[in-house]
C-alpha cells in the first residue's frame, strides 16, 4: 500500500510519465488479443454453425454433432476470456486516464479538473479574497472527488477551519496515510473516472445528492404498505401453489386446460392492476439510479478492502460497516431491485413473470423490506463516502507538492503566527519566500509600491493559514499557528443590481467584519486598503478610526495600504501597530525584491511608470 516519497515535482513528472507509458503499452498489447479473441469468436461460431449445418444435411452423423458442441465450447471460452480482457483493458485505460491528469497537474495544467466556481461567495470570510474557488484556484488543484457530494465536502472544508489541534491532527494523520498509498488512492480514483469528467460542474460524477435526494423522496412515500404484511404473503404463496397445483391436474386429465390459463391470466392481471401505483412511484424515485449504482458499490468495495490505521479512516470504514458490509449489502440489494425494474420492460417478460411468478408483487415486497432495513442509514453511509472522497482529493494534493511542509499547530488562547520562508502556494518556484511573525492583538501596516507584493504576501499569510487549519502541508520552510478566526477583505466588490454602490459595499464589508470579530475569541483580519472607494483624507481618517476601533477587541491584524500617513501610527502606539514595508528600487528601470522589511515603504512607481509610457508616444 505504501509508495515513494517524491523530491520534486520534476521527478513527479518522471513518475507519472512512466504509469503513462507503461499502462499505454499494456492497453495496446491487451487491444492486439482482443482482435485476436474477436477473430477465434468468428471462427469458432461459424466451424459450429458448419458443423451443425453438415449433421443436418448429411444423415446426421454423431460425429458432426460432436463437432458442433466442441466447438460451440470453445467458443465459449474464448468469449469468457474476450469479456476478462476487456474488462482489464477498461481499468488500465481508466488508471492511465488518472495518471495523464497527475502529470499535467505536476506540469501546471489545472483544466482538467473542477474549479467549483459555484462555491464563490464574496460575502464569505475569507474564500473568495484567498482564491479557494474558482479557475485556478486552491480547489481547482486540489479537487479529484469522483461524487458531487465529495467535491461539496472538499469546498465545505476548504470554506472553513477545524475548530482545534486534535482535529487538524486527526485529519493531517488520514492524509498522511492515504498520501502513502498511492496506489489504492488512483484505484479508487479509476473506479470512478468512467463517470467523472473532470468539468467544473457535477456532470459526469456520480451524483450522491441525487440519491440522497431519492431517499428522502422514498422516505416519505407510503409505497403499497399492505405488500409488507404477512397475510399478503401467504394469499400470494396460496395462488401460486393452487396455479401450480392446476397446471400439474390440467397435465393428467383432472381438469381442462383452460383452468389453468384463466386463473393465470387472471393472476396476472390481478397482480399488475394492484401494483401497477406503487411500482411506479419505486420508479419515479429510483430512476436516475441505476448508471451510477454499480459504480457507487465499487467504491464502497474498495474502500471496505482497504487496511487502514488512521482513527478518521478507520471510523469511516466503521460507519460503512465495519467491514463494508452494511452498506454493500443494501446498495446492491438496491441494484438488484433497479436491475428488476428496467426488465418489466420486456412486454412479455411483464406477463410471463407476473403470471407464473407474481414479478411484481414480490418486486415491491423486496423493496418494502430493503427501505425498512436500510434507509436510515443511507444518508451516514453516502456521507461517509463523501468525506473518503474529499480526503483521497486532499491525499493526491498532499502527495503532489513534495516541497510543503506539515504545519505545527499548537493550543493557545493566543494568535500565533511564525512562519519561516513563507510563500504562496500558487508561484511555485517562482515565488520569493518570506519570514514574518504575527504577535497576538498587535497590527502590522505594511506598504509598498503598486505589484512590489503586498497582495499576494497577504494572500500568503492567508492561504497558508486555511491549509494548516485543515490538516494539509503549508508552503513555507516552517510554519507554527494556534487555532482562531480568520477574517480578510480584499477584494470587495459593487452590486450595482442591487443599487449597492462600491463604497457602500465596503461599508457593508467591514460591518460583516466587526460582526465576526464579536462573535469569536481571536480572530486575525486581513485588510488590502481599506475604503478605497472615497478621497484620500476621508480614506485616511475613517481607516485611522476603524482601525484604533477594531484595536479594543481580541484581534489581531495585518493592513496593507498605499496611504503611507497611515504608518503613523506607530508612533502613537508603537506597542500595537508596526511598520513593514515591500520597497522597490527606481533607477533606470523598476527593481523588485519582493521581500518584506521592517520600516515604511518611500518609493513609489505610479508616476515613474505612467511619465516613461508617455515618453513613448
Amino acid at each position: 500500500m505504501g509508495s515513494k516519497k517524491y523530491a520534486t515535482k520534476d521527478e513527479l513528472a518522471v513518475f507519472y510519465g512512466e504509469r503513462v507509458d507503461a499502462l499505454s503499452a499494456e492497453i495496446k498489447r491487451l487491444k492486439k488479443n482482443n482482435l485476436m479473441y474477436v477473430t477465434s469468436e468468428l471462427l469458432t461460431f461459424g466451424l459450429a454453425v458448419v458443423a451443425a449445418v453438415v449433421y443436418c444435411a448429411y444423415g446426421l452423423q454423431s460425429q458432426w454433432l460432436m463437432a458442433a458442441l466442441a466447438m460451440l465450447a470453445v467458443y465459449a471460452v474464448v468469449r469468457k476470456a474476450d469479456v476478462k480482457n476487456s474488462r482489464r483493458i477498461d481499468r488500465r485505460m481508466r488508471l492511465c486516464t488518472v495518471y495523464e491528469k497527475e502529470l499535467k497537474y505536476v506540469r501546471g495544467d489545472f483544466s482538467c479538473f473542477g474549479g467549483g466556481s459555484r462555491y464563490k461567495d464574496p460575502s464569505h470570510a475569507f474564500a473568495f479574497d484567498m482564491d479557494v474557488y474558482g479557475h485556478d484556484s486552491l480547489y481547482n488543484r486540489m479537487n479529484r472527488t469522483v461524487t458531487t457530494g465529495g467535491g461539496d465536502t472538499l469546498a465545505e472544508w476548504l470554506g472553513g477551519l477545524l475548530p482545534g489541534r486534535a482535529a487538524v491532527e486527526r485529519r493531517r494523520e488520514a492524509v498522511d496515510e492515504l498520501a502513502g498509498m498511492e496506489q489504492w488512492r488512483t484505484a479508487f480514483l479509476a473506479r470512478g473516472i468512467s463517470l467523472a469528467t473532470g468539468g467544473d460542474g457535477d456532470d459526469g460524477r456520480i451524483d450522491s445528492n441525487g440519491i440522497l435526494r431519492a431517499v428522502g423522496e422514498i422516505s416519505t412515500r407510503q409505497i403499497a404498505p399492505k405488500a409488507g404484511q404477512g397475510w399478503t404473503l401467504a394469499v400470494a404463496v396460496a395462488a401460486l401453489a393452487c396455479f401450480v397445483a392446476l397446471i400439474v391436474l390440467s397435465a393428467v386429465g383432472v381438469v381442462p386446460a383452460t383452468l389453468p390459463v384463466l386463473w393465470g391470466v387472471v393472476q396476472m392481471f390481478v397482480v399488475i392492476g394492484l401494483n401497477s401505483k406503487s411500482i411506479h412511484d419505486i420508479s419515479r424515485a429510483v430512476e436516475n439510479m441505476h448508471a451510477q449504482m454499480q459504480v457507487y458499490i465499487g467504491l464502497l468495495e474498495h474502500i471496505a478492502k482497504a487496511d487502514f490505521t488512521a482513527g478518521e479512516l478507520k471510523g469511516l470504514q466503521a460507519t460503512l460497516g465495519g467491514d463494508g458490509s452494511g452498506a454493500l449489502v443494501s446498495f446492491a440489494k438496491l441494484s438488484e431491485i433497479l436491475k428488476s425494474l428496467d426488465r418489466r420492460g420486456n412486454f412479455i417478460g411483464l406477463i410471463l413473470f407476473n403470471m407464473f411468478a407474481m414479478s411484481d408483487y414480490f418486486l415491491v415486497r423486496r423493496f418494502l423490506k430493503w427501505q425498512r432495513n436500510y434507509i436510515g442509514s443511507i444518508g451516514e453511509w453516502v456521507a461517509a463516502v463523501n468525506r473518503m472522497d474529499a480526503l483521497v482529493s486532499m491525499a493526491v494534493f498532499r502527495f503532489n507538492e513534495p516541497g510543503a511542509v506539515d504545519a505545527e499547530v499548537e493550543d493557545s488562547d493566543r494568535v500565533v503566527y511564525e512562519a519561516k520562508g513563507l510563500y504562496h502556494p500558487f508561484l511555485g518556484a517562482r515565488a520569493v519566500r518570506n519570514d514574518f511573525t504575527i504577535s497576538d492583538g498587535e497590527y502590522y501596516i505594511i506598504t509598498g509600491a503598486n505589484m512590489a507584493g503586498k497582495s499576494t504576501f497577504l494572500r500568503s499569510v492567508g492561504v497558508n493559514y486555511v491549509l494548516a487549519m485543515n490538516g494539509l502541508p503549508v508552503f513555507a520552510d516552517s510554519l507554527r499557528v494556534s487555532v482562531y478566526n480568520l477574517f480578510t477583505s480584499m477584494r470587495t466588490t459593487d452590486d450595482l443590481s442591487r443599487g449597492i454602490s462600491y463604497f457602500n459595499a465596503e461599508l457593508l464589508r467591514l460591518r460583516q467584519l466587526l460582526d465576526s470579530c464579536h462573535q469569536a475569541k481571536r480572530t486575525l483580519i486581513i485588510l488590502d486598503e481599506i475604503l478605497k472607494g472615497t478621497n484620500s483624507l476621508d480614506k485616511l481618517n475613517g481607516s485611522r478610526l476603524f482601525l484604533e476601533a477594531v484595536a479594543k477587541l481580541p484581534v489581531t491584524g495585518i493592513i496593507a495600504t498605499h496611504d503611507l500617513e497611515l504608518s503613523k501610527m506607530e508612533d502613537e502606539r508603537p506597542d500595537r501597530f508596526h511598520n513593514w514595508c515591500f520597497e522597490i528600487g527606481l533607477s533606470d528601470d523598476v527593481t523588485y525584491t519582493y521581500k518584506i522589511t521592517r520600516g515604511v515603504a518611500r518609493n513609489q512607481n505610479a508616476t515613474f511608470l505612467l511619465k516613461r509610457m508617455l515618453e513613448k508616444e
